[in-house]
């Protein structure tokens, strides 16, 4: 009888039952778990520790201020110029960190889904929150950078950095569900995915303007250019970190309209991503 009872309870649960990326928010405590180990382990053994998430950056920006500002003459013409590249390269670091962790967060969890049942989702969604929790120092030395030209707050330019980074999670989160589903079986397509990030920093406004883009290619590469989720979320950040220093600037037409399909399409690629990763998931212990 009292067998009978627990499984009639409507709140017991079949194990390997899965809800989603709901499954999250119902076990946090194992996320926050997830999440200290990824911290944790991030720089394991490293002499120089968190330093590395502001020495990374800063050698990008010096690499391609040089080749690209000064040496191709990119800088001439833009005010602030190192504000407008650091932004970017911000902007696609949390991006890769990201898409990389989540694609090959369930092959390095092997051993945990071998032997127990945990919510598969909670391996990729742990993954991004360790993104973003690296991505924060390299966020605030950007804030310290502009504070020193003369960068003041707003609640629009806040809002504004909100929205450029929740678009850059949820479009990486998708892809690394996709992508990290597929990688179980098939482990090609962690090197599809570092494909896409080679050319990330190229497809987006990051070492140049979106105006080179517009004046040089036609409409449709143009408009397809600009409804692409990272040029969308590069360009919030622009506005959130360099317009203000340069408010006579042009900003792009239909710029809003443009930001909401790209939210549009980082939702279609989450709900993709999703469909395939609970579609896979069933036979993620035996191909591991």
């Amino acid at each position: 009888m009292t067998q009978y009872s627990a499984l009639s309870d409507p709140e017991f649960d079949t194990p390997g039952k899965s809800k989603g990326l709901f499954d999250v928010f119902r076990h946090r405590y194992l996320l926050s778990l997830l999440l200290k180990k990824g911290t944790a382990t991030r720089y394991h053994g490293s002499v120089l520790g968190w330093v590395w998430s502001y020495v990374r950056p800063a050698a990008q920006f010096l690499m391609y201020y040089v080749v690209v500002g000064i040496i191709m003459g990119v800088n001439r013409g833009f005010e602030f110029y190192p504000v407008y590249l650091f932004s970017g390269i911000v902007a696609v670091n949390l991006f890769s960190e990201a898409l990389r962790n989540t694609t090959s967060s369930i092959t390095d969890n092997g051993s945990l889904i071998r032997k127990i049942y945990l919510p598969r989702e909670l391996f990729p969604v742990s993954a991004l929150g360790v993104a973003l929790i690296h991505f924060l120092p390299q966020a605030a030395l950007l804030l310290a950078v502009a504070l020193v030209v003369g960068w003041t707050l707003t609640w629009l330019q806040i809002v504004t950095f909100i929205v450029g980074v929740l678009v850059i999670l949820c479009f990486a989160l998708g892809l690394g569900l996709f992508f990290g589903s597929i990688n179980v079986a098939y482990r090609d397509a962690r090197n599809i995915v570092d494909l896409i990030l080679m050319f990330s920093t190229w497809a987006s406004p990051v070492l140049y303007s979106w105006e080179m883009v517009r004046d040089r290619a036609p409409d449709w590469l143009y408009h397809l250019y600009m409804v692409n989720p990272m040029t969308a979320a590069v360009e919030m950040f622009h506005d959130a970190f360099w317009l203000p220093l340069e408010p006579d600037s042009a900003r792009p037409e239909q710029l809003l309209s443009f930001t909401l399909i790209a939210a549009v399409i980082a939702l279609i690629t989450l709900l993709i991503g999703q469909l395939t990763f609970r579609r896979l998931e069933d036979s993620f212990a035996q191909n591991l």
